[in-house]
């Protein structure tokens, strides 16, 4: 499988040529005239183009963060195989990833620009081999050490980075009154993948084992997967000769101190989000070591993907509700939930009850789903309010939009670090807890005194 050369200079029209000039396809699919804003073009050809984009795109994303959060769930069962790792280096698996991710995330966003989009579809979903096969071979034997195990962790996170190319690809391929519903497909298909792989891998690795467990497994049955979305890009998505970087707005960007409150606030959601999808399954294994799932057929399920998956269904209404009421208000009321969702789960930990437990941390990925939507959709409308000198709003909320999703995706890596800090020193995860919860009464604080103040100041519902 080959990919084709990017695209000559030469290849990309004016600007005002577009606006009247049709479609043109050249050889390694590449499209050049792109212009979605013309209605005549979007209804003959390019609706229907970008659909098919959208469709493969989500496909491969999806295997992203299926890769991204499979050590998540193998590590649960890495002692009843044999490997002897302390609580610390059991942390360090599961964040590992999602520190990797993260800081991929802002090379990733300028990948489709340089390559193509459909070109870098299927080299950032090969890249997913790397981890998926990386994996079968280090967990099949107990003896492999340490620093390898966490070297295969690191390189799951490709499947992080994915996000932000992916999302980048989209948001050339559609109009202006399109691209949230378009984006929102797109971010809730890849984020259902925490779930997928949460609900498949117990199962998988499981189903026929007697005496062991058949671990390879976890990372084996993504690789056909993995291929189809290699071979569906290749034969089926496009490359636009007019998707540029814009590095001139993201150092625009970075100079905007709201790209840095909004960061912080996306840690708060996002963050929380995929920080408490990864180590939910050990959350659960540890607090409740009697428990061991529901059966199905002669396999077991934790129940641990539920967290992502209500999180990443909660995630587009989030977006629908600030535009109704604003996203400060949303946002506001996402940690407010978050906070109370936490407060009970120390309040109720003595019970033991794992009913009472799980819905506690159900109602917590909810508000942190709603969160992710809202703080998405608060992004442009400040950077639009604040915009000046020669950068355009929507050129740097576009670019805040990139930058803002790499940074949030740090939280990723510090709750599992918190929480196994928590462990290792106090012997209990409630302190840890106790810390996640006056984190969102600060994102509180933040939200109400920055946004509800700009808010009344401008006459604008951020």
């Amino acid at each position: 499988m080959t990919v084709t050369n990017p695209r000559p200079e030469t290849a990309t029209p004016p600007a005002a040529a577009t606006e009247t000039a049709e479609l043109q396809h050249r050889p390694g699919r590449w499209i050049d005239n792109w212009n979605p804003e013309n209605a005549t073009q979007w209804a003959k050809e390019g609706k229907a183009i970008a659909s098919r984009n959208l469709r493969w795109s989500i496909f491969a994303e999806f295997l992203g963060f299926v890769v991204w959060q499979l050590w998540s769930v193998v590590v649960v069962s890495l002692p009843a195989a044999g490997f002897q790792l302390s609580t610390g280096e059991i942390f360090w698996l599961i964040s590992m990833p999602s520190l990797v991710g993260a800081t991929l995330r802002i090379p990733y966003t300028f990948m489709v620009p340089r390559f193509g989009g459909r070109n870098w579809t299927i080299v950032s979903a090969a890249l997913l081999l790397i981890p998926s096969i990386g994996l079968a071979i280090a967990v099949s034997n107990p003896a492999t050490p340490f620093g390898l195990l966490l070297l295969i962790a690191a390189f799951a996170g490709f499947g992080g980075g994915n996000f932000a190319s992916s999302m980048a690809n989209i948001t050339f391929f559609y109009p202006a009154a399109q691209k949230g519903y378009a984006l929102g497909l797109n971010a809730a298909g890849g984020n259902l993948g925490a779930s997928v792989a949460q609900f498949v891998v117990p199962i998988v690795i499981t189903v026929g084992a007697a005496a062991t467990l058949n671990l390879p497994l976890a990372g084996l049955i993504w690789v056909p997967l993995i291929i189809v979305a290699m071979i569906g890009a290749y034969f089926r998505m496009d490359n636009l000769s007019n998707a540029k970087s814009d590095i001139t707005a993201s150092l625009a960007a970075l100079k905007e101190p709201h790209l840095w409150i909004m960061a912080v606030l996306y840690i708060g959601t996002f963050g929380s989000f995929i920080g408490f999808a990864g180590v939910f399954p050990k959350l659960l294994a540890d607090t409740f070591p009697d428990f061991k799932g529901i059966a199905i057929g002669t396999a077991t399920v934790t129940l641990a993907f539920m967290g992502a998956l209500v999180g990443s269904l909660a995630r587009p209404y989030g977006g629908k509700l600030a535009d109704r009421f604003g996203g400060t208000v949303i946002t506001m009321g996402a940690f407010t939930v978050m906070g109370l969702g936490i407060l009970s789960v120390i309040l109720t930990l003595p019970l033991q009850n794992f009913a009472v437990f799980l819905a506690c941390f159900l109602v917590l990925f909810a508000a942190a789903g709603i969160g992710n939507g809202s703080t998405y959709r608060m992004i442009p409308t400040i950077f639009t309010l604040k915009a000046n000198g020669g950068i355009g709003a929507q050129r740097k909320a576009a670019a805040a939009l990139g930058l803002i999703s790499a940074i949030g995706a740090y939280g990723g890596f510090f709750i599992p670090q918190l929480l196994g800090f928590s462990k290792t020193t106090f012997g209990s995860y409630t302190p840890a807890l106790g810390w996640f919860a006056l984190a969102y009464v600060a994102f509180l604080a933040i939200t109400a005194s920055v946004y509800l103040t700009l808010s009344k100041k401008s006459g604008t519902r951020i």
